[in-house]
């Protein structure tokens, strides 16, 4: 097996070299850009990272400042992006890095796999982009390259077969450039040997050596168990303003889905007109009009939510949640993706 893959280290670098894209983050790969940028990028598309890293970059430009940020202020940044526990994580990573490491992260791996939020694959892409170590960083693009140039039908979410390709790799790592390889690696499954539809061997540097190129099984490639199916769950979501065209939110849970962020409110399952004014009274207030809006719906990892939702005008605001202008909405309160259609429905209706 190693054999094989020796092939590839010479002709991915050269590819790398002469392909790579130019990324913000590959430009000035010092180890505090790498790891924001990897945290940002985990389970997220490159071209939706670009704009969340340079506003991040520009108002947290150190561990230090990461550290010191207000909550709210963290979340704001992240807005948008998803999976809000990576950006706790990493702020929880930095006080670590100032308190312990006086503000520099270390560049031993697992120092920065005991980091908080940093997982094998994120210590491997910091140690060897960042501070040149020959370690491997296996993500989703690494596993299904690996799996067709060795025509691997194995299970790519197995963690053993995960830390095999790892091991298998870790021996052929060149040592003078680390970090070019695991960049090549990833922006190989990025860009060729993609994960969608048919990958585009005819620009692969690997086809020579590939052998599921050879016996044109790349469509069968990798292997994956079977995921569980989601599971659903119906919600009405509201879109509450008072007569001064303030929006009623709440603050989500500080432990759970979407910790910490702001929510319109909301009642579970799909209530009818008249549950939703029942909604209201039994909150002090008769709605002045309910608005039956389109349905929405949002998918998670292991949770999908179908929303129902409606425009309620109240003659007055409700102590129970807090009421904000669009100004406040949009600039100090961090509300996530799931809401995107009820958002869309407050810039119809205000402006």
């Amino acid at each position: 097996m190693n054999d094989q893959l020796k092939q590839i280290v010479a002709p991915l670098l050269e590819w790398y070299r002469r392909c790579a894209r130019k990324l913000s983050w590959r430009s000035d790969p010092t180890p505090y850009r790498v790891w924001v940028s990897e945290i940002m990028l985990q389970q997220t598309r490159v071209e939706a990272v670009k704009p969340y890293y340079e506003r991040f970059m520009e108002q947290l430009p150190t561990v230090q400042a990461l550290a010191e940020a207000e909550e709210e202020k963290l979340l704001k940044l992240w807005e948008g992006l998803g999976y809000y526990s990576r950006v706790r994580n990493l702020q929880k990573a930095a006080k670590v890095v100032m308190k312990i490491y006086g503000g520099e992260l270390p560049a031993d791996f697992e120092t920065l796999r005991s980091l908080p939020g940093i997982g094998e694959y994120t210590a491997g892409a910091i140690a060897s982009i960042a501070f040149g170590k020959p370690v491997p960083a296996v993500d989703g693009n690494v596993l299904r390259v690996l799996s067709r140039v060795t025509e691997s039908r194995r299970d790519i979410l197995n963690s053993k077969v995960k830390k095999e390709f790892s091991e298998q790799l870790r021996e052929i790592y060149p040592t003078d450039c680390a970090g070019d390889f695991t960049q090549a690696l990833m922006e190989l499954g990025a860009m060729v040997c993609v994960p969608n539809g048919v990958p585009l061997c005819e620009q692969c540097p690997l086809s020579h050596c590939c052998q599921a190129f050879l016996h044109q099984t790349m469509l069968e490639l990798p292997v994956k168990a079977e995921k569980k199916p989601r599971k659903l769950k119906e919600k009405t979501v509201f879109v509450a303003l008072d007569p001064q065209n303030r929006i009623a939110v709440q603050k989500r849970p500080d432990t759970g889905l979407l910790a910490g962020l702001w929510e319109f409110p909301n009642a579970e399952g799909a209530l009818t007109r008249e549950q939703a004014a029942e909604y209201w009274k039994n909150l002090g207030v008769c709605p002045g009009s309910i608005q039956k809006l389109r349905a929405a719906k949002h998918i998670f990892t292991h949770v999908e939510w179908k929303m129902s939702g409606y425009l309620v005008r109240l003659p007055q605001s409700v102590d129970q949640f807090v009421w904000v202008t669009k100004e406040e909405l949009h600039g100090q309160y961090a509300v996530p993706n799931a809401y995107k259609a009820f958002l869309k429905v407050l810039a119809e209706v205000l402006g």
